[in-house]
């Protein structure tokens, strides 16, 4: 299931054929070590397919627990990333006014 929630991750990133490198960067990037066979079978299985067709074909085989864990682990994933570009932004702005705002 990771494996595949990391191909989805990266087709809604914007990558339309993700290779096994992209998918092994975004599984490593939360500290899970990829199985290079298992890796191959999930891309050889979604490689050059429509996602949202292969999505809307096995939605009603997906229990619906099944499909809250999926959409739960992503929430998490894209939650983590917004709040490192929050903390990014805030350390920015922190260094270029010294802590005092123009209307404190």
């Amino acid at each position: 299931m990771r494996y595949v929630a990391a191909y989805l991750l990266a087709v809604l990133g914007g990558n339309s054929n993700p290779s096994a490198k992209d998918i092994k960067n975004i599984l490593g990037s939360v500290g899970i070590e990829a199985d290079d066979e298992r890796l191959n079978k999930v891309i050889s299985e979604l490689n050059g397919k429509d996602i949202n067709e292969v999505m809307n074909a096995g939605k009603a085989a997906l229990p619906l627990h099944k499909r809250v864990i999926v959409i739960s682990h992503l929430h998490v994933y894209f939650s983590a990333e917004e709040k490192k570009e929050e903390k990014k932004e805030e350390s920015e702005e922190s260094d270029e006014d010294m802590g005092f705002g123009l209307f404190d």
